[in-house]
């Protein structure tokens, strides 16, 4: 798959050859027969970037001519995961990291990312809960007022004039969505009495656990895949060894994304109670089949794309935190006036 968005090309294709020819860049596939596909091409001044994720092949001489004018290459495993990026003579990188710190010590600038960061999360979440009401999948009163909850919650935060209100309005949506959260979950023997983690002590809480940590990978390979310090975020209080910025990026995507994928993997039965291990302590953990079966339903759901409201084309779900990341930094260079959390439909 080839996607262009936001002058950025990105390459998940395996086996896909990237080439210069004159001036422009050149996609070379083949199909199941090894046959090959007819090639896309694209100006390469149209181009601000190239992002490619696994096995994918750039010539030396693309890769010369993209270090001459200062595009930059992002490599990305297969799975999402950041390897390394091309930094030619002409780098912004030190100038949005110096605005990305400059907007920290905004608090007005501060707030308004704060805000966006936690409205992308509670209409996520508020997303999820009208979709178990459509689906009639448990208490239909008790989710109801939680959806209510949620719309209220929303005026609330728009109106926050700190970010300690800010972060007060998530905590108190967080827990309205995680006390109906048992009303989503079809298998009885799949018990939820609330989140717990550090380490998680049910089955439920422990799948949670793991999804977030995978969007957490992605979200944190996507800012730095533009330049962006995953450490210094606005939300999230800055602390040693924390990726602030990529836990305040993956708010827009916890309930709409991996609490999601948690609740088909479990209502749909493709994990039971026999994939999960309990350890010394009261902890529990997938086991290694049950991871095998998350990864690959986590890999399939990014595959399948979606509506992004910036662009008439769908976008594949894996690269929704990779388009965030950029309009995040286009949005601290100045180019955006306001910074758009993803907001799913």
């Amino acid at each position: 798959m080839t996607t262009q968005l936001l002058n950025t090309l990105f390459v998940q294709t395996q086996g896909a050859y990237l080439r210069l020819d004159n001036e422009t860049l050149r996609v070379e596939t083949r199909d199941e027969d090894g046959e090959k596909k007819k090639p896309f091409r694209i100006p390469l001044h149209h181009l601000g970037g190239v992002v490619v994720f696994g096995n994918v092949l750039l010539s030396p001489y693309l890769i010369e001519q993209c270090a001459r004018d200062g595009r930059e290459v992002v490599w990305c495993s297969r799975s999402g995961r950041f390897r390394g990026r091309l930094a030619g003579p002409v780098s912004g990188n030190v100038l949005l990291r110096r605005a990305q710190h400059t907007a920290l010590t905004d608090e007005a600038a501060t707030l308004e990312l704060a805000r966006q960061f936690v409205l992308g999360k509670v209409r996520g979440a508020r997303t999820v809960l009208k979709r178990a009401l459509r689906e009639d999948t448990g208490d239909a009163g008790a989710v109801g007022a939680a959806v209510a909850a949620h719309d209220e919650a929303v005026h609330r935060i728009r109106a926050a004039d700190t970010v300690e209100t800010v972060r007060g309005e998530e905590g108190q949506a967080a827990a309205v969505y995680f006390a109906v959260f048992p009303h989503l979950i079809g298998p009885m023997d799949f018990h939820f009495d609330g989140r717990n983690r550090r380490p998680p002590r049910d089955p439920v809480n422990a799948l949670l656990s793991f999804v977030y940590t995978l969007v957490r990978g992605d979200c944190t390979a996507a800012l730095e895949s533009v330049g962006l310090d995953p450490q210094v975020g606005f939300l999230h209080v800055l602390r040693p060894g924390r990726p602030a910025l990529a836990l305040d990026l993956m708010e827009e995507f916890r309930a709409w994304w991996a609490d999601r994928l948690v609740l088909t993997l479990i209502n749909r039965k493709q994990l039971g109670l026999q994939h999960f291990e309990a350890r010394p302590g009261g902890a529990v953990y997938l086991s290694e089949v049950g991871r095998k079966e998350v990864l690959t339903a986590y890999q399939k759901r990014k595959q399948e794309t979606v509506r992004h409201r910036l662009f008439k084309e769908a976008v594949p779900v894996g690269l929704l935190p990779f388009v965030q990341a950029r309009l995040l930094a286009r949005h601290l260079r100045g180019d955006l006036d306001a910074y758009p959390p993803f907001r799913a439909r």
